[in-house]
Parts: C-alpha cells; structure tokens; sequence
C-alpha cells in the first residue's frame, strides 16, 4: 500500500501515510533491542524524500526501505535524489528492498487460462503463486541495474542495499548480464565508460540478498560470491518454511565454516552497519 500510495499523485497521501507507518515502526520495535526498525521514504518528491529520510534517521531508523519498482515520473538513479543515498550513507544505514514494493508484477492477462485460481502459500488468494513468482526479481534487477550504470555506487560507495524476499536464484545471472551489456555499451555510453568498477564488483561490494528455503545457496554463493547473500526465515511467515534452516544446511553442504559464519552472521552485519552495532551492544 505505501508503494501504491506513492503513486496514487497525492504527495500528502503518500507522505503522510508513511510518516504514519514509521512512527509505528519506531514505536513496536522500541520493545525489544533484537527489532531493528525499517522506516519507509517514497521517492517520487525529491524534496520531500530527502526531508523524509532525515526524519527517520533522528527517529532512530535501522534501514530505509524504498520500493523496488521505479518512482512515479523518474529514475530511482535520478541525481536529485542523490541527497537521499546521501543521507542513509552518511548515516551508516542500508537501503533495503521488499516484496510487495513492486506494483502488478506481470500483465493480469496471465491469470486468465481457463483454469481454477490455485491456493496462495496461507491459502487463500491474495498473495502470489508460480507464475508471478517468477516475475519478483525483474523490479529489484531493474533498479539496481539502473542505479549500477548511472553511477550511484560511483558517486557513493559506502551505499548499501539489501534485497530482501525477493529471492537470490536470479541474481547471478542477473550479474553476468550486466557484464554482457557493460561490454556491449563501453564503447557508446560515456556513463558506462566512466564507471569505476566493473557491474558485478559493485553487487559484490555493495548489495546484500535474501534467498528463499527452496534456492540452491551454495549454487549462488558460487557463482556470485558469499559476501551477497544472507540467512532469512520470513517467520512467521509459512514462505519461509518449517524449518529453514535444515534447508539451507542441505543446500549449503560441505562448504567451510567461514562461508557459513558470512551467510547466518556477518553479511547481515555488514548490512545493517550502524543498525548492527547498536544490536551487537544490545
């Protein structure tokens, strides 16, 4: 709903409502040292975004989340909104992403087969099934490509991201696309040209992933790294599975320890950053 209130062209609405969300926020996980507080900024005022995300740093925010999908009117990459990786940098917070900030993820024609709409996970109709699940990682690539190729980890590169319920499946061929078109606009795009690193470098560097139980982890920490992903249950939600763990163990294997240590601790610290050490003190 803050996704689509964002885009629903009243800047009140939009604003309002989030301002509303985070205080709740703010308050729930003021219980508990373990809850770390994730406070929402639309972005599609450039002003109102920067003020936005100041806010919920002085109210003690532990991450700012933005919707995955692009803001109404421009680019998430747009440089007025530099002001707003500014802020979370400066600040030692993550920008973080999450299912559902991604508006209709596929044209609802596809629903339309002549068949019996199938049961969600909780068993009614609300949530997603097998055919848009395979459409949850197109806005988050989508965005950080964008971000990638027009410099934002350039012009920032103590920014980090997390990817959260989006999955991790995707995301090492996301990467090597990335590498394919780096190579295919070198010679044409003076923004790929100038970039200081190499596309996959800046995920490696940047950029944090949840995998769902059902994903091969160890497949993706190969092919991408295991600095990129990171342990998640989703409890108490049945999309994480009854025992999560047991599954990533099987999926993990015979990898070392330290590979381990990076998936269920230290990649979530490096994350969090400043939200970490104040849980770390705890």
């Amino acid at each position: 709903r803050l996704r689509d209130w964002e885009h629903s062209g009243d800047l009140d609405l939009a604003y309002g409502t989030a301002r509303a969300h985070n205080r709740g926020m703010v308050e729930f996980c003021s219980v508990d040292p373990r809850l770390l507080p994730t406070c929402y900024v639309p972005l599609v005022d450039f002003d109102r975004a920067a003020a936005m995300a100041e806010e919920c740093v002085a109210m003690g925010a532990s991450a700012l989340l933005v919707a995955s999908s692009c803001p109404p009117g421009h680019s998430p990459s747009h440089r007025s909104l530099d002001r707003v990786w500014a802020i979370a940098q400066d600040a030692d917070l993550p920008v973080v992403f999450h299912v559902g900030g991604t508006g209709d993820l596929i044209d609802p024609a596809y629903f339309q087969n002549g068949l019996p709409i199938p049961p969600d996970f909780h068993g009614g109709e609300e949530n997603f099934r097998s055919v848009d699940y395979m459409a949850i990682p197109f806005p988050p690539m989508q965005t950080l490509a964008t971000m990638v190729f027009d410099g934002v980890f350039d012009r920032f590169p103590r920014l980090r991201v997390g990817v959260v319920e989006q999955g991790a499946i995707w995301v090492p061929s996301w990467m090597r696309q990335m590498e394919s078109a780096f190579e295919a606009f070198v010679k044409h795009e003076e923004r790929v040209r100038s970039l200081e690193l190499r596309p996959s470098d800046y995920v490696r560097r940047s950029m944090k992933f949840t995998p769902y139980p059902t994903e091969d982890v160890r497949w993706i920490i190969e092919q991408a790294g295991p600095e990129t992903v990171l342990f998640n249950s989703d409890y108490p939600h049945v999309e994480g599975g009854r025992r999560p763990i047991e599954r990533f163990e099987r999926s993990l294997g015979d990898l070392p320890e330290s590979v381990r240590q990076a998936f269920y601790c230290d990649n979530f610290l490096d994350l969090m950053g400043a939200g970490a050490r104040r849980l770390v003190r705890a």
